[in-house]
């Protein structure tokens, strides 16, 4: 497990906005947190130095590129031995409807989060690229209505002892 990184409310305050809008400038994130934009530059390079920071992203629309059913498919692998989940993980990454890939504790050993462009393209993933291959005991498929984003991501609070 990482180790946490110290934060004060300045670097709380960079991060809640960037994750808010990653194309912020640094002019405005200083503005908005009131120190100088040379300041908010060194604060930022740090986060991302430390791994607070460990990227940006381009959010995309499935549906507007034609890929408006979104699933989560629960898949068993068998046996989970490392020399299959290795090429495993790699294969269902590599899929053009793979949007997420989780390595879970439980009954499944995989959630993988695809988004394709109807009933049948998703009858034929789960079955051309899933339940095919010899490893794969059993796949559960779930459709997503409707999904909405979380956050910004912080840090816990501080325990006072009140609870």
């Amino acid at each position: 497990m990482a180790d946490s990184v110290a934060l004060d409310p300045i670097d709380l305050q960079i991060l809640r906005l960037l994750q808010n809008d990653a194309r912020t400038t640094y002019r405005e994130l200083a503005a908005e947190v009131g120190v100088a934009p040379s300041t908010c530059l060194d604060r930022v390079t740090r986060l991302r130095r430390s791994g607070v920071i460990l990227g940006h992203r381009l959010s995309l629309d499935p549906a507007r590129l034609g890929r408006g059913l979104q699933a989560l498919l629960s898949v068993q692998v068998r046996p989970h031995r490392r020399e299959l989940i290795g090429p495993f993980v790699e294969r269902i990454r590599a899929l053009p409807e793979s949007l997420a890939l989780f390595h879970l504790t439980g009954p499944d050993d995989y959630l993988v989060h695809v988004a394709v462009t109807d009933m049948a393209d998703l009858q034929r993933l789960v079955i051309d690229e899933f339940t095919s291959q010899r490893e794969v005991a059993r796949v559960e498929t779930r459709l997503i209505f409707q999904q909405w984003e979380c956050g910004p991501l912080m840090p816990p609070a501080a325990s006072t002892g009140d609870r």
